[in-house]
């Protein structure tokens, strides 16, 4: 794995250096924001690590701007901020997941190979990168279409597309209607949240049977696109 590493504080890097030695991982380390940036966007990364509190600029800009980018890799924030609402920002600014200090270097490990995992989803694409495969979906983000289980899926709106195209990318991840409408409508979306409902039921009309329902309700939180569980809540 190659794996770029933002932080500056010299301990904390240490630590994660020695134990990327060990697991045969390269690491990049970077001092400051800025540059952690520059360095995301010009090279093809498996996993970001970022921490939150950087001079230059800081790593929810730093998340923030790489997704607005549409750099789609894997994102852990180190924080040392435990307040749920801290924790939830980073996470609608686009990371993927978050350790706070102190941490062990196996707790990090463990949170890198489940968001790697997440991710694998889409690995198996075209050489132009227009096409994404899961076992029942195949996306052309190019031509825009969407096979479901070998059939077209006709009819889709522009919005039902992106919709779509961003849970598969995040698959049995739980995303509130706020950070839908933050990852999906745009930080700019200034309209009502249930309009992530109306499109979660069309959604559900299109893609979805009596068998097999792949958008499930989270009962106060949101929302989850998973293959796996046929049955409907």
């Amino acid at each position: 794995m190659k794996i770029l590493v933002i932080e500056d504080n010299e301990s904390v890097s240490s630590m994660i250096e020695l134990f990327f030695e060990k697991e045969g991982i390269h690491g990049e380390f970077v001092k400051d924001g800025l540059t952690g940036y520059e360095r995301a966007v010009s090279e093809s990364w498996d996993c970001l690590i970022i921490d939150w509190m950087l001079p230059r600029m800081d790593g929810v800009t730093i998340c923030r701007k790489l997704r607005q980018a549409g750099i789609a890799v894997p994102i852990i924030m180190l924080t040392a901020k435990d307040s749920e609402s801290d924790q939830v920002l980073g996470l609608e600014m686009g990371a993927d997941d978050y350790v706070t200090k102190p941490f062990s270097p196996l707790a990090l490990m463990a949170r890198i190979k489940a968001v790697t995992r997440r991710y694998s989803v889409v690995k198996d694409v075209d050489p132009d990168d227009t096409t994404l495969k899961t076992d029942h979906f195949i996306i052309n983000t190019k031509t825009r279409e969407v096979l479901l289980d070998g059939k077209p899926v006709p009819n889709l709106t522009p919005k039902e597309f992106d919709l779509l195209h961003f849970f598969i990318q995040h698959p049995k991840q739980v995303f509130s209607r706020e950070q839908l409408l933050d990852r999906v409508w745009g930080y700019d979306f200034y309209g009502d949240d249930r309009t992530v409902d109306v499109h979660i039921k069309r959604l559900r009309s299109k893609v979805s049977n009596a068998n097999r329902m792949f958008f499930h309700t989270v009962w106060g939180v949101g929302y989850r696109f998973d293959e796996t569980a046929g049955t409907p809540e």
